[in-house]
């Protein structure tokens, strides 16, 4: 059959290719009329066609049912595609609307896309990119997910010792008598049977917050040891005058409860002298388990000379706070050990993935 037999053989009612392809009003895509039956688009057929073929394919392309326009911007993108189906040297715009159906409120989203020569492309806007993506997964942390507290997995298994980790903001005129009534009371309560509790150190700072005093107890047994002992001072006469004349020399007092971080090393008695270093970190809330990764590898660069007293993390008080005791002879030892650290391979790698989880952090010696 010729293309000139192909072109008769349209029926004398329906639309002519002209019509077909001008436009039904001024500032939309060349449409087909509304009730015309939904058009089927399929690649060119590469045997043959001839003119009338193509001119076919083109008045299909073209000619889609007409969707309402949603706002200016979409009335816009349909006056500047809708002539692509009459340039058939560039690459066509192919607009796919779906017919109504039923009592369906109306067509959905168009998506225009453009389109390589002899090549048909369909797409929709509500298409969406996999979650599982190679592109979102660079930007989305993925957090494992976990079956138990955080206290269990970092803490100590083999014991079930809580500390408490006391700060008082000492009147400066009321230092001395504060450091002689503690040195007093404190130690017999330290030596004392009845009491399940161990006074690992008190110290004053030098440098950090001034005139404060600072207290580390052990409770062997974790929580009910920490309840008895209170039980029992609470009858004890010596520590209730005790309390009474220290809060008369108190500005200010706080305490956290904290636990030990299972890879440091157990708080023991020294031979002296010594001095201490109470480093306290404020981690960034849901960091406690990358610190806790980072510092397992991280310990063994501070252990050359002996200076790891232990680590703790908070339970009760100030959340996310960490702690670490060091202890040197003198401040050049200090300087002297913190160097040789950044000297050992490994130990600034470790640092550089630790700071980040830092919000606030505090010296004192």
């Amino acid at each position: 059959m010729s293309a000139q037999d192909v072109v008769l053989a349209a029926s004398s009612d329906s639309p002519s290719l002209a019509d077909r392809l001008r436009p039904h009003s001024k500032g939309h895509a060349h449409s087909l009329p509304r009730h015309a039956p939904p058009l089927s688009v399929s690649a060119p057929n590469p045997a043959g066609g001839g003119v009338a073929a193509s001119r076919r394919r083109r008045a299909e392309v073209g000619g889609g049912a007409e969707a309402p326009e949603q706002d200016g911007g979409a009335r816009r993108r349909g006056r500047d595609r809708g002539s692509l189906a009459g340039r058939s040297p560039r690459r066509p715009a192919v607009k796919v609307t779906a017919p109504p159906r039923g009592d369906a409120p109306g067509p959905p989203a168009v998506g225009l896309v453009p389109a390589p020569l002899g090549v048909l492309s369909l797409t929709s806007s509500s298409s969406r990119p996999r979650e599982d993506s190679w592109l979102k997964s660079l930007f989305v942390r993925k957090v494992d997910p976990r079956k138990d507290a955080h206290s269990n997995l970092l803490a100590k298994k083999e014991t079930s010792s809580l500390y408490k980790l006391q700060f008082h903001n000492v009147k400066p005129e009321c230092l001395e008598e504060y450091n002689k009534i503690c040195q007093e009371v404190l130690p017999k309560i330290h030596e004392d049977k009845h009491y399940p509790c161990t006074l690992v150190g008190t110290w004053n700072t030098w440098y950090g917050e001034q005139d404060q005093a600072v207290h580390l107890w052990r409770y062997e047994g974790g929580y009910p040891a920490l309840m008895e002992v209170m039980s029992k001072l609470r009858g004890n006469q010596e520590f209730a005058h005790f309390r009474k004349a220290r809060s008369n020399m108190l500005l200010s007092r706080k305490n956290q409860l904290l636990l030990e971080f299972s890879f440091w090393n157990e708080p023991v008695p020294r031979s002296g002298p010594n001095i201490y270093e109470l480093r306290s970190y404020q981690l960034r809330p849901g960091t406690m388990i990358e610190w806790g990764n980072y510092w397992a590898r991280a310990i063994r660069f501070r252990q050359d000379n002996n200076e790891a007293v232990g680590g703790f993390f908070s339970q009760i008080g100030q959340l996310y706070m960490v702690h670490h005791l060091w202890a040197y002879k003198d401040l050049q030892s200090r300087e002297d050990t913190r160097n040789a650290a950044w000297h050992k391979h490994g130990w600034e790698e470790l640092v550089y993935y630790t700071v980040p989880l830092i919000q606030e952090m505090e010296s004192r010696i």
